[in-house]
Formats: C-alpha cells, structure tokens, sequence
C-alpha cells in the first residue's frame, strides 16, 4: 500500500544538501573518536626505538621521516603517552618521575616536595577547595617519596609504571597538576592574559573563564600557555621537540636522512627561577596534537 505520509518537498534540482554539523557536534565526535583510540592504549607505555616512531610516517609525509632520523643524534629512544587530551602533564609528571628515580637527586626530590606542599596555602587562596585537590597532592608526594627510596626498598622503574598506569593515582595526579597550572596562570593574570589573546578568534572574557574551559578540566589538550604555567609554578625545565611538516624535504627528499635532513625545532621552557646553563629534567616530543616522552642520549 503506498504511504499516506506528505512527502519532503525536494530542494533546489530535486535535492538538499544536509545541513553542516554545528561545531559542537564535530567536537563531539572527534572526542569519541579519540576516546575510543585511548581505550586500546595505556597511559603509558613503553620505551621504544624511534625506528618505530620514523616506521609510521615511512609511506607518508617525508618531512617528519627525516626530522625524526635527525632526532637520533640527540635522543635513542621514546614512550608514548595515551592520546587523551592529558598526555601533556601525564608525560611531563611521568618522565620527572622518572629521573628522579635513575639519579636518586635527594635535593631536587626535597624541593619539588617543599615547592609541591607550598601550593597547598596558594590553592586555598585562589579559592579552591581543599577536599578537592589534598589527596591528589597526597598521592604525588608519595611518588616522589617512593621513588627517591629506591635504594632501601627496591623500587623499580615498573612499579612507578604500574602506578602511573593505574586510573585513580595516574588521573588524579593529572588532576592535580591541572589545578596548579590554573591557579598559576590567575595568580599571575596581567602575564598571562596576551597569551589568551592571541590563542582564540573569539578568546573568553577572563582568565578565570579560560581555565574553567580550558585548563582545569581533563581531556582538555594543552599547549604553549599550559607549559609555561606549569614549569614556572613547579620550577622544573623541560625541553619540547616539535615535529610538523614544515621545510622541504632535503636528499632528494627519499626519507633517508642523507644530506644532513630536516630538523626538528626544539623550544626550551626554563623557569625564571633556574639559573644560567639550566638543563631540562624532562623532553617532551610534540607531534599536532600530542606529546610522548623523549629520551636524551648520554653526553
């Protein structure tokens, strides 16, 4: 029987285009997407030759083919972090960790844990609540407690792996140093406030407002804005290398890294506190949307 139901008047030339999704809708699905990615994927995983970083982009953009063979000069390996919008201050925290559990620097692991408490008087004051954040500082502190206690008690290098694999201490960590960052950057509003400026088309009216949307909530990506916050508000220096698809492909641009190749640009994010010839404690590796840990090759 045919339908009784009025058909859908047809647009111009007997059909119409679908209407664009909102960007919010677009965000929403790029999330999802990215959400499901993060599920195969651990916080952090292992460390791995960058012949398997250079492995992905073999048949494809050139460019980052060789920057990342130049990268083997300076750095033997890398780890990556899951693409969660957090692998920013889950890398930086994880590779901080880290090396202060292979140098076993008692004097850097006493002051972080001086400068990480002192943030405790500067939260409340900046109107956070402390049932909020006290046991996700609690939770840090007693990392850098166990790793620094290495030499009594075994502590490996996996377990602080595991630790920093497992949701309620890896996320509320994270939670934590997002905390730090927004009170940072609305402690130091006049300083900050350009940055924000200059990141949006349409930039929000304060900077309380920014780090309500954009620093404080988890999944939120971080960038320029974020490290500088966090590396000035915790004092530790840390070394990003940017890899992206500017310059032209040197060698006859086979991807072999002959004739010298591309190079990856790097930018150096050292604390006003740091003195003169400051070497970064953690190297981040910045790919459009993401960071993963880079490891330096002894000098």
């Amino acid at each position: 029987m045919a339908s009784t139901e009025p058909a859908a008047e047809p647009g111009a030339g007997g059909s119409e285009a679908p209407d664009r999704p909102s960007d919010e809708a677009i965000l929403q699905q790029q999330n999802q997407i990215r959400a499901e990615q993060a599920k195969v994927s651990e916080y952090v995983g292992q460390e791995e030759n960058l012949d398997a970083l250079k492995a992905e982009y073999e048949n494809g953009n050139q460019n980052f083919v060789q920057k990342i063979s130049k990268l083997g000069e300076r750095y033997r390996t890398f780890r990556r972090t899951r693409g969660d919008g957090n692998c920013f201050f889950r890398g930086f925290i994880y590779a901080y960790l880290e090396g202060l559990l292979q140098s076993q620097d008692l004097v850097e692991a006493n002051r972080f844990m001086s400068v990480v408490q002192s943030w405790k008087g500067k939260l409340v004051e900046g109107g956070f609540q402390e049932l909020v954040f006290e046991d996700a500082m609690e939770l840090l502190l007693e990392q850098v407690k166990e790793v620094t206690r290495a030499s009594t008690d075994q502590f490996s290098q996996e377990k602080l792996l595991v630790n920093m694999r497992d949701d309620t201490v890896s996320n509320m960590i994270v939670m934590f140093l997002r905390l730090v960052t927004s009170c940072e950057v609305q402690r130091r509003e006049d300083f900050f406030f350009p940055f924000i400026l200059g990141m949006y088309d349409e930039p929000p009216a304060t900077v309380e407002l920014f780090c309500q949307r954009h620093v404080e909530p988890m999944g939120e990506e971080s960038d320029h804005l974020h490290i500088v916050a966090v590396t000035e508000a915790l004092q530790i220096p840390v070394r990003v290398v940017y890899l992206d698809s500017s310059g032209l492909p040197s060698g006859g641009g086979d991807g072999s890294g002959g004739g010298g190749g591309l190079e990856a640009s790097c930018h150096g994010f050292v604390p006003d506190s740091c003195p003169p010839g400051t070497v970064p404690r953690v190297h981040l590796l910045y790919r459009p949307g993401h960071y993963d840990i880079l490891y330096a090759k002894s000098t």
